[in-house]
């Protein structure tokens, strides 16, 4: 992202780190208004829709994001001093690099992340914790907001950090070049020959327990799903074949084919998440669900190649759902609220 907006990396940082950063933390939020699940928020379309959807964000994250590295302890410190030293020793100058849209498309890079998916997925080990400390219920946003502090702050320090050190690398790059090549040139620029393989090892680290985690929740959530009849061990060979596949592709290729994925899903889980936070105003399950609906109809629209919705508010920024999914809410409480209203009357 900094290698492609250069001297705009400020506005890429705040756009990155909302959605990289904050959208995952409002998820854990919003999981623990109920019982600190996805199925808090899911459920509320309605149950079919809640055990669909959650299988798709399972399949999703199990095979593209089994495949590529999630920062764990080693390699979050090793990304740390590289930033730093980044920081200190700068490895290049900054320069204009005439990129549009930045920060509309900094949030879409955000997606890549799938923090947001995972949190949503994962909230219910956070929730679960603090339970087991005697937090009671209507403590848990309040100390889910504590404890996620320091996570935010470090993610958002390595993001906004990389983003900072790669557009340092502007005039390093000739063309378009890899995300990780690009990794591999920094951690080279800064830490010398060795630098590559610290990334690769901690790399492989990163990758090693973060995929048998995702295999393990993937695997146990089709199992019990399907009553048994899709067997963990089946359910698990099966996930890591189809990542194996992937894998080969390699990291661009798996972003550029995840991506009109993401932003079919992204509008669903915002939806989710948004309506799920404003419950206490937003009190018309019906309404919701339209509105869910409608996140999901344009997000599916929008990932069609060929046609042109550019007519659509904000599309040609990539959110175009935003806006008819506002109005399906306001007017589904408009509508249902009278229907309501009537057949009370009647």
């Amino acid at each position: 992202l900094g290698n492609k907006i250069g001297d705009q990396y400020i506005l890429g940082i705040i756009g990155f780190i909302i959605t990289g950063v904050g959208l995952p933390l409002l998820a854990i939020i919003a999981c623990s208004k109920g019982d600190g699940t996805f199925k808090t928020l899911s459920s509320r379309v309605g149950n079919k829709f809640s055990v669909i959807f959650t299988a798709i964000l399972f399949i999703t994250i199990d095979t593209v994001l089994f495949t590529i590295t999630t920062p764990n302890l080693a390699l979050i410190a090793l990304l740390v001093i590289l930033i730093v030293k980044g920081l200190i020793m700068p490895i290049g100058t900054i320069t204009e690099t005439n990129a549009i849209n930045v920060f509309s498309n900094s949030l879409l890079e955000g997606y890549q992340t799938m923090d947001a998916i995972a949190a949503l997925l994962f909230a219910g080990v956070i929730t679960t914790s603090l339970k087991t400390k005697g937090y009671k219920d209507e403590e848990m946003p309040k100390m889910i907001l504590k404890s996620s502090l320091v996570a935010v702050i470090g993610l958002a320090f390595v993001y906004g950090g990389l983003t900072y050190i790669g557009a340092q690398t502007t005039e390093l790059t000739t063309g378009e070049i890899g995300k990780t090549g690009l990794l591999l040139l920094i951690s080279r620029n800064i830490l010398g020959s060795i630098g590559p393989a610290l990334i690769g090892i901690a790399m492989f680290l990163a990758c090693l327990t973060t995929s048998i985690g995702l295999l393990s929740a993937g695997s146990s959530f089709f199992e019990k799903i399907s009553n048994g009849r899709l067997p963990f061990k089946i359910n698990a060979i099966v996930i890591s074949i189809i990542s194996l596949l992937l894998a080969t592709l390699g990291v661009d290729k798996i972003v550029l084919l995840s991506a009109p994925i993401l932003n079919i899903l992204y509008p669903v889980c915002i939806t989710l998440i948004s309506t799920t936070l404003m419950s206490k105003f937003l009190t018309n399950i019906k309404a919701i669900r339209l509105g869910v609906y409608t996140s999901l109809f344009f997000g599916i629209l929008f990932a069609i190649p060929g046609i042109n919705l550019n007519f659509i508010p904000l599309a040609k920024l990539g959110f175009g759902w935003l806006i008819p999914t506002i109005i399906s809410v306001a007017l589904g409480h408009i509508i249902f609220r009278e229907i309501k209203e009537e057949n009370a009357i009647a």
